[in-house]
C-alpha cells in the first residue's frame, strides 16, 4: 500500500536557498541575461556566483587629493567616496549614518563644496580635492569651528559631529551665515538625533564672527 511522503521528507528533498537580490543580478548578468530556471540556487552555487561577480566587477584607477595628500587608488566602479575613505584609506572620522544621503553624517568637502560622500562615486573624483574631518586641524591647532563646537558644547553622542562640522565649514565658505534662520536653513540637511541644533547654530555663528 503506497504511503504519502511526510511533509518533513518532502520539505527536506526540496530545500533550496533563495539568492540575495545582489547575487541574482550578478548571476543573470554573468550568463548574458539568461533566466535562472526556478529562481533558485543552492548555497554553494550562490556563493560561487557572487564571488565570480565580484572578481568580474569593473574597476578604475583614480588619483585625487585627500587632506592635502595625493592618493592614487584602484577602486570598484561602484565604490562610494564614503567607503573609499573608511574601508580603503582608514579615514573613519567620516561616519556612515543612513547611507542614503538623508542624514548628513557623511558630509565632506569636494573642491570646497559640501557633498554626501555616501552618494558620491569615488570613480568620478579624478583630480578632485577632498577634505574630511581629519584634514581640518593644523597639527595641534583645531579649526575655528571645531573649537567653537567645544566652546558652545554643540554635541552629545558625537556621531553626527564630523558631518555637522564639515557642513558648517561649507556653510560659512558659501556665505550662508547672514542670520540664525539662514544658518538653520543651510544646515538643515544634517540631522542631530541628540537635538543639539541651537548650540550647533551658535557654533557656526561664533566661527562666522556673528557672536
Amino acid at each position: 500500500m503506497p504511503t504519502e511522503p511526510s511533509d518533513h521528507s518532502s520539505s527536506a528533498a526540496q530545500t533550496l536557498t533563495t539568492p540575495s537580490r545582489r547575487t541574482f543580478i550578478a548571476v543573470t548578468g554573468a550568463v548574458g541575461g539568461a533566466v535562472v530556471v526556478g529562481g533558485m540556487l543552492d548555497g554553494s552555487s550562490a556563493a560561487a556566483a557572487e564571488s565570480d561577480a565580484e572578481k568580474q566587477a569593473p574597476s578604475s584607477r583614480v588619483s585625487l587629493t585627500i587632506n592635502g595628500k595625493r592618493r592614487t587608488v584602484t577602486v570598484d566602479n561602484r565604490t562610494s567616496l564614503l567607503d573609499l575613505l573608511r574601508e580603503d584609506l582608514d579615514l573613519t572620522g567620516t561616519k556612515k549614518g543612513c547611507n542614503a544621503g538623508a542624514c548628513g553624517a557623511c558630509t565632506v568637502l569636494v573642491d570646497g563644496r559640501r557633498v554626501n560622500s555616501c552618494l558620491t562615486l569615488a570613480v568620478r573624483l579624478e583630480g578632485a580635492e577632498v577634505t574630511t574631518i581629519e584634514g581640518l586641524a593644523r597639527g595641534e591647532q583645531l579649526h575655528p569651528l571645531q573649537q567653537a563646537f567645544i566652546d558652545q558644547d554643540a554635541f552629545q553622542c558625537g556621531y553626527c559631529t564630523p558631518g555637522q562640522i564639515m557642513s558648517g565649514v561649507g556653510c560659512i565658505q558659501e556665505g550662508h551665515t547672514g542670520s540664525t534662520d539662514e544658518i538653520r536653513e543651510w544646515m538643515s540637511g544634517n540631522i542631530c538625533r541628540c537635538g543639539c541644533y541651537v548650540k550647533i547654530v551658535r557654533a557656526v555663528e561664533q566661527t562666522a564672527g556673528r557672536k
